[in-house]
């Protein structure tokens, strides 16, 4: 009996900390499985169902190898969870001293220098951000660490965030005179020093992508690096193994060029002009595109829009600008930094015109106000497995949805990790008598726009079974505001939409108003935790598959039929799979639970791909009758 299996036991530890404690085979065995790996420095992808305990699974083995690691979660609010509930826990089990750490980015960190940058812009600014600014201003007076997160007063969105908090491209690092000060530095600091350092995936990546080639700062001396949620990793993988730019990292870095010789180059009045001239070219690029935010294909754009000579402009001016601010090296340090950054945007922008560049997806995005230029990878195998492999370090990466038909091989071969040792955990929760997967009789085709009509019917029918307390999932705004509107003029139970409030708090008043229904998009399909009798039914309005028009797919489908390949059995499927895994989710979230899942797509029944989909969601049981649904919602207390 090995020590982590002696912790797990009726009698061990987690038992004296845990009230009601019982043995779960399958949390042991991937404990075991992760023991293995730290001691043979191997890489192990373990797709844990919900229910398995896979934190503790980790953090048992990680704390009582006594190494350096690294746990890395999918968002900001799972890292916090972890490090401020579970971590503390397992410590104090094993062993208190164990130093540990927990490592946001940047932007959620006071930056002392565009805190004092932008207090001379009262003049200039809102009177809302004015206020948020005071508000920033009088804590940044009492804040030992300068974590944003602190001030819960401020919302999230607050527009006073990118003018006191620092970005890679604004940043001026050593030179800074603030630097001693610094509180990123500072919390930087004391994450090398750690025993464990909690991290999300973006900060990872992004620590990665900094240094080409090499490890960043954060893996060197690690001994075990952990991946939660690690099915987000080959997206967010893809974004800073790429390169971007956007019209807003030009624009602020010119403004804050401006603001700046104000303050120390009074007699260069120049240098204002020229930022001026350029942030209207920049502007104007913008004003080529549609007002509503959409995503297209870069390369297209520039001979569809003509944007060429506008782009020659662009370049031109800011070429201009540095020439000037050569002229003044050496007169300001600040001014020095800000040239050298917008020296490496320039380049970034030169190579992201170069569209005919092999193995990338050049695209864009634009939101309302700005427009991002991606340069993507349409694979990181390569330089990812380089990275792991060339490490000192074991690599456990594990997710409730990693498999395909009970298959790591999609998730393998997008990670370059064929080698790897896997493992698949059960969930221990009962889903023949917890759940009920129910795929609605006589549904038109997806595409067919009567389904509107047939989805508002259906989810009337669930809500008022399960009494609120339902879930009912998009794959479109469109759609979800469609039918959110059809529905809130036929009944009188609480409807809350996403966009109408911030996530945070639709989940709150969702948990606070017993009988309340919540219509969603993406960003509510994972990563949402609603235990008990809060929670009975999650409707999905149909297959998740990614939209056809997005670029960045555009361009893999391409690159796969080029290779010979079947685009829509190797990427399509198996992606749209994982997004209905997470889905499906977050219906049962405990032992106790119980409820029903209603899919509203037939294909799930009239394609032989269907089959695929329901091998790779729980076993519940299983109807086409919404009758049935409804006696099993009404019958639950």
């Amino acid at each position: 009996m090995t020590a982590v299996t002696d912790f797990f036991q009726d009698n061990g530890p987690l038992s004296e900390i845990i009230a009601g404690y019982k043995v779960r085979d399958a949390q042991v065995a991937l404990s075991e499985a992760v023991e293995q790996a730290i001691g043979d420095k191997t890489t192990l992808i373990a797709e844990a169902g919900t229910g398995t305990g896979k934190t503790f699974a980790y953090l048992v083995p990680a704390l009582l190898s006594k190494k350096k690691v690294i746990i890395s979660t999918g968002t900001k609010n799972l890292q916090e969870q972890l490090y401020n509930r579970d971590l503390p826990l397992i410590k104090n089990a094993i062993d208190k001293t164990q130093d540990s750490a927990l490592l946001k980015g940047r932007s959620n960190y006071l930056c002392l220098q565009r805190l004092k940058l932008n207090g001379g812009e009262h003049m200039r600014l809102e009177k809302e951000t004015l206020n948020e600014y005071s508000i920033i201003k009088k804590w940044s007076l009492n804040t030992t660490t300068g974590d944003i997160g602190e001030l819960s007063s401020l919302p999230d969105n607050a527009k006073v965030i990118p003018l006191v908090t620092s970005t890679v491209d604004n940043c001026l690092g050593k030179d800074c005179s603030e630097y001693q000060d610094c509180y990123l530095m500072k919390a930087r600091k004391k994450a090398m020093e750690a025993d464990v350092i909690v991290v999300n995936h973006h900060l990872f990546f992004a620590d990665l992508s900094l240094k080409e080639g090499g490890f960043g700062e954060l893996i060197p001396d690690v001994d075990l690096i952990v991946f939660d949620e690690a099915h987000l990793i080959p997206d967010i993988a893809s974004e800073y193994f790429g390169e971007a730019i956007s019209s807003r990292q030009l624009d602020d870095i010119l403004s804050d060029l401006s603001k700046q010789q104000r303050v120390s180059l009074k007699d260069a009045d120049q240098i204002q002009l020229l930022c001026e001239k350029a942030r209207q070219f920049i502007a104007d690029l913008r004003m080529q595109f549609d007002i509503e935010p959409k995503r297209g294909d870069w390369d297209e754009a520039i001979d569809q829009k003509n944007l060429t000579g506008l782009l020659d402009q662009i370049n031109t001016q800011l070429k201009r600008l540095l020439d000037v601010l050569a002229v003044h090296s050496g007169r300001d340090k600040d001014i020095d930094q800000y040239a050298e950054k917008l020296h490496e945007s320039c380049q970034t922008f030169t190579r992201l015109m170069d569209t005919k560049k092999p193995d990338v997806s050049f695209w864009y995005e634009t939101t309302r106000r700005h427009i991002v230029l991606h340069m993507t990878p349409l694979s990181i195998a390569d330089k990812f497995s380089k990275i792991v492999y060339k490490s000192n370090a074991a690599w456990v990466f594990t997710s409730a949805t990693l498999t395909v038909d009970n298959s790591f091989e999609h998730y393998q071969n997008q990670m370059g990790l064929n080698d790897a040792d896997v493992i698949e955990m059960d969930s221990p929760f009962d889903y023949q008598n917890q759940a009920m997967l129910c795929v609605p009789r006589y549904l038109p085709e997806p595409h067919e726009r009567s389904i509107s009509t047939h989805l508002v019917k259906i989810a009337i029918r669930l809500i008022d079974a399960a009494k609120g307390r339902a879930f009912l999932l998009f794959t479109s705004h469109h759609m979800m505001r469609e039918v959110a509107r059809q529905v809130r003029e036929m009944i009188d139970t609480e409807i809350l939409v996403q966009g109408e409030s911030t996530k945070s708090s639709l989940l709150e008043d969702f948990k606070n108003i017993p009988s309340s229904a919540l219509f969603a998009t993406g960003s509510f399909w994972e990563g949402v935790d609603v235990k008990g009798d809060a929670l009975l039914c999650v409707m999905i309005d149909k297959l998740p598959f990614a939209s056809p028009d997005d670029p960045l797919l555009q361009a893999r489908i391409k690159d796969c039929k080029a290779k010979g390949g079947n685009a829509f059995a190797s990427i399509q499927i198996p992606q749209a799979v994982i997004a209905l895994k997470q889905g499906a989710g977050r219906l049962i979230r405990d032992s106790s639970d119980t409820g029903v899942l209603v899919i509203c797509d037939n294909r799930l029944l009239t394609k032989q791909y269907g089959q695929t989909f329901i091998a790779s969601l729980p076993p519940m049981r299983r109807t086409r009758s919404l009758d049935k649904v409804c006696e099993f919602l009404e019958a639950i207390e």
